[in-house]
């Protein structure tokens, strides 16, 4: 199983959310890339990324240091928040980025999806972001109606490879992870799952593992010392 450290944007600082809620933010940085760099020194391969201004309102405002990260470094980045056109994609793809996510876009926007993934193939991933069992969309402030299951099954169906899979209720709480959900989601779908939320513990990683999921994000507990990362990579293993 792969772990992807993860390092969250906001105004050019490496930052945490509480459940996705903006006006619970934690700066942990001013200088995400010797985050970045910290993260391969103790032996990461890949990190996670999300620009959260660009989750709000659909801009591209840390672009700069995803690339400053992506050519100082030889980590494989995978960048979601805010991609909502195929200008976007490629701006990152144009600097190097190795995989873009879409997440409101897959909902509001399928032509955008179906074609991105079509022309793009593996680069692409989706974030499907659950909170009460329905996908949130717009950086987690809005609800979509799309019930969970309805929206991996249709992008199974349209050759989705990798899907970043949040049980937004678990993200930054340092309670554990949702368990029971990824251990469904493995056995019910061939999709390439990477767990999100809440991922706090040796423990947690080791069942993910277990499950035969592909990955999952280490944040908080990273930035906290809860989880050793070394430890933790040691565990995917």
């Amino acid at each position: 199983m792969i772990l992807f450290p993860a390092i969250d944007l906001y105004g050019k600082k490496a930052v945490r959310l509480l459940k996705g809620d903006y006006s619970n933010m934690t700066v942990y940085s001013t200088d995400p890339l010797s985050v970045a760099q910290k993260m391969e020194e103790s032996g990461a391969a890949h990190i996670h990324m999300v620009d959260l201004e660009g989750a709000k309102d659909g801009t591209t405002p840390n672009l700069d240091i995803v690339e400053e990260i992506k050519k100082k470094t030889g980590l494989f980045v995978e960048i979601g928040g805010g991609i909502r056109s195929e200008e976007t994609i490629e701006r990152y793809l144009t600097i190097g980025v190795d995989r873009v996510i879409l997440g409101t876009a897959a909902i509001s926007d399928k032509e955008l999806l179906t074609r991105s993934v079509s022309k793009y193939g593996k680069r692409i991933a989706v974030s499907a972001d659950a909170k009460n069992g329905r996908i949130a969309v717009k950086g987690w402030v809005e609800e979509s109606g799309v019930f969970l299951d309805d929206f991996l099954s249709e992008l199974q169906e349209l050759g989705v490879e990798t899907v970043i899979c949040t049980d937004i209720s678990k993200d930054g709480a340092m309670k554990g992870t949702n368990l029971g959900l990824y251990a469904d989601l493995a056995k019910r779908y061939t999709l390439n799952i990477t767990a999100s939320g809440g991922v706090s513990s040796l423990e947690d990683i080791r069942a993910l593992r277990g499950y035969g999921l592909y990955g999952a994000i280490l944040g908080k507990a990273y930035y906290t010392g809860a989880v050793d990362l070394k430890e933790a990579l040691e565990a995917a293993k």
